[in-house]
């Protein structure tokens, strides 16, 4: 099939502004928005830039946001995204634009970071590791699902607003911690969110749920921080 590719450009060493680069290629609908870009790297135009790996919905780094939605391109179909016989292809929002599709990922991963994402547990273990109960793994097994891709921060009114929100991925990762029946670090985390930029700069929209990849319940995950918050009890 025909597509017609509408693909947001930026070059900081020669334009001033962001602006649209159009591009008409030959497409099979089974093919995924990544092969269409690709397409347009190898056989149009080179200088087109973007980031992808894994390209199968794992290493979460082609985020971009297609017909105004936060998608992994790897993972959107060309016949689901296509509308009238085109798609618009553009950077995820509210983080700093370095060229074309890329933007710099580094103050998502600073909020990343400051919610202390690793276990947190000094007391010695003992001759064999910490055990867990199937009870105990299943509640927080939604929010270990991350690959922080940066589509439900990046697709929050309150981020585009205040970049010094944390975000809802980092309280996913918060909570997957928090939540954790073997690490004992919760109230350190509890503190960081409870800052004037923490979990209450989130509205509850659920723009974050609706475009996670990986379907996790993002929008819950952050009431039962709140909650965890307001009762002082982590059940």
């Amino acid at each position: 099939m025909k597509v017609h590719l509408k693909i947001k450009r930026f070059n900081p060493e020669k334009d001033k502004k962001p602006y649209w680069g159009e591009y008409d290629i030959e497409a099979d609908e089974g093919d995924r928005v990544l092969d269409a870009l690709q397409t347009v790297k190898w056989t149009i135009d080179g200088t087109l830039n973007f980031r992808r790996s894994c390209a199968h919905g794992i290493c979460g780094s082609d985020a971009v946001r297609i017909n105004g939605r936060n998608v992994l391109a790897c993972k959107l179909l060309i016949r689901d995204a296509v509308k009238n016989g085109q798609i618009t292809v553009e950077p995820i929002l509210g983080l700093p634009l370095i060229k074309d599709l890329i933007v710099d990922m580094e103050p998502f991963f600073a909020h990343y970071r400051a919610v202390m994402p690793y276990l947190i547990n000094d007391t010695d273990p003992g001759e064999r590791e910490r055990l867990q109960s199937p009870e105990e793994r299943a509640r927080y097994d939604d929010t270990t699902k991350c690959i922080l891709c940066a589509c439900c921060t990046t697709s929050c009114p309150s981020f585009w607003a205040r970049g010094e929100y944390v975000g809802p991925a980092a309280i996913v990762q918060a909570h997957r911690f928090i939540f954790d029946s073997r690490d004992e670090g919760a109230a350190q985390r509890l503190q960081v969110l409870a800052e004037p930029d923490g979990v209450w700069r989130c509205r509850t929209i659920f723009n974050c749920t609706e475009v996670c990849p990986r379907d996790i319940q993002v929008t819950k995950a952050i009431g039962e921080v709140k909650r965890a918050l307001i009762t002082g009890k982590l059940d």
